[in-house]
């Protein structure tokens, strides 16, 4: 096996141009002999690198607008043939198929474009073909071809050509396998956004595909590895913590990242100003104001032990009060759509304190899949989606909420939807001030939610639980009247929940029995 190749030939063909010229002129300079076609070849000769058409060299001009330029036995034997096997040499010679040792290739910008929301057919014209297929070559025959598919590789390379005129095979084989994963999250952002052209939600194959964003220190526990992927996503760009840029801040971990997201996701569910505090990717306190900071303390009240160490989401810009009160208490992580210069000057005293700015906020109603791992597979579903409006509500008991009562019972459910099942969430005037998360039964939920309620209100000094005189949320039905009994005796005036129970009609009972209003949605919100 041959460790150091020579490189004498170099095909270079690419669609970002980033770092081109540099790397042309660096290769050039070394004595190889440069082909290239169309665009690559112009930017190469008007910097005054010295380069040969492909149709110079194959003698077959480019044809059907450029789609068939490098699929000819010119090319592809040059690439594919081994410098090992006396017949592969015999046959190049007999038919004037010169070697390319270099095979630089990256690939039209298909991801971008479906980004970019582009029309259908100009989606389809950004699939590469001949692309794909020169990298796969090259990968193929790594013995003898390097491979390299994005700017990011191309310094490494220069520093083995320029040390020993080469390139290892350990470097060969590296590249080979960073060459077919390129391939093959190519093919897969192709076939889910032609899948779901088609409405095809869940085809036969589904290949899910990511490029990483960072090594993180370890996973959920230090004795883990983790790392963090973007993943294409056909149904268009997503805003959040794959989309954030990290403004300050210590690097941030793999529960950081999760909780972020969590909560991020949470806090896009509302169109006024909103803030919500998470904690172990369960909220600890939402609410939404007129201002920002009138948003925080609200939030900050329905818990105020549990924000320490926890993250902040904001569906605004952050303001300087906001982030002064934000930083008076110890966050590990603030993302927002954006900040402004004052709120950045008060996070930046807090040197650990890590600042995010997506650059806009999530759609909640937006298609997508959402995934789960599993022991030998994953589980794929549509992401919930699902929103409720006061048209959609059907009330069950002899009285009907108020006017406030059910803009309340709205934002409790929207609550719940982020909160690990079973889940009870009580709010007033737009804000939490009870939840009972991720207990096996339902009861139990409600209780620790009323629990957490007099805690909450004893830190603060006052005389009675938040809960009192406020209205109750269910994540699923009540599958018992006692868990209706138990958030009516927290100081519920007023319950939304899915409905379906068997026992409906003795909960509704229980209900009318003490005097509360109840509504029904008819959508589950569980949350694993």
């Amino acid at each position: 096996m041959i460790d150091i190749v020579p490189i004498r030939r170099a095909l270079i063909s690419v669609s970002d141009k980033t770092g081109l010229v540099r790397f042309a002129r660096a290769v050039a300079a070394q004595g190889v002999e440069i082909l290239s076609t169309g665009g690559s070849a112009r930017t190469l000769r008007e910097a005054g690198v010295s380069v040969k058409e492909v149709s110079e060299h194959t003698g077959f001009p480019e044809i059907m607008d450029g789609r068939v330029k490098t699929l000819v036995p010119q090319i592809h034997g040059g690439i594919l043939g081994r410098r090992d096997q006396p017949e592969h040499l015999e046959q190049m010679r007999r038919h004037g198929i010169a070697p390319i040792d270099l095979v630089v290739v990256n690939l039209y910008p298909f991801e971008a474009a479906v980004a970019k929301d582009a029309g259908y057919d100009t989606c389809v014209e950004n699939i590469d073909i001949g692309g794909p297929a020169l990298i796969r070559a090259a990968a193929k025959n790594h013995d003898f071809v390097t491979v390299l598919v994005d700017p990011g590789q191309y310094d490494e390379m220069l520093e083995q050509l320029a040390s020993s005129g080469g390139t290892s095979l350990r470097l060969r084989r590296r590249l080979a396998g960073e060459a077919y994963a390129r391939t093959a999250a190519y093919d897969a952002a192709i076939g889910g956004w032609l899948a779901g052209q088609q409405e095809d939600i869940f085809p036969k194959r589904l290949t899910v595909s990511g490029e990483r964003l960072q090594t993180l220190r370890y996973g959920e526990n230090p004795h883990q590895a983790a790392a963090f992927y973007a993943a294409f996503d056909p149904w268009g760009r997503r805003f959040g913590v794959a989309t954030a840029v990290q403004v300050q801040g210590k690097e941030l971990s793999y529960n950081n990242l999760n909780d972020t997201d969590a909560a991020f996701e949470c806090v896009a569910e509302f169109e006024a100003p909103t803030i919500a505090i998470i904690k172990h990717a369960n909220p600890c306190g939402v609410a939404s104001a007129e201002r920002l900071v009138e948003a925080w303390d609200a939030a900050f009240r329905c818990d105020p032990i549990s924000p320490f160490g926890g993250i902040v989401a904001i569906n605004r810009t952050l303001d300087a009060a906001t982030a002064e009160k934000i930083a008076a208490i110890f966050t590990e992580v603030i993302i927002a759509p954006d900040a402004d210069d004052a709120a950045k000057a008060v996070v930046a005293r807090k040197k650990t304190l890590r600042l995010l700015l997506t650059g806009g906020v999530p759609d909640p109603a937006a298609d997508g899949l959402t995934f789960r791992s599993l022991a030998g597979g994953f589980l794929a579903q549509t992401r919930d989606a699902g929103r409720v409006g006061a048209a959609d509500l059907r009330v069950v008991t002899r009285r009907a909420p108020t006017d406030a009562e059910t803009a309340d019972l709205l934002f409790a459910f929207r609550v719940c939807k982020h909160v690990r099942s079973n889940a009870i969430v009580h709010a007033r005037a737009g804000a939490t001030v009870g939840i009972g998360a991720g207990q096996p039964n339902r009861l139990d939920s409600a209780r620790i939610a009323a629990w957490k309620s007099e805690a909450a209100a004893k830190e603060a000094g006052l005389p009675e639980r938040l809960t009192q005189n406020s209205v109750a949320a269910s994540d699923a039905f009540f599958p018992f009247a006692d868990g209706l009994e138990a958030v009516v005796a927290a100081g519920a005036t007023a319950v939304i929940q899915p409905g379906g129970s068997i026992r409906d009609a003795e909960v509704i009972a229980a209900a009318d029995a003490a005097g509360v209003a109840m509504v029904f949605t008819g959508m589950r919100h569980f949350r694993h």
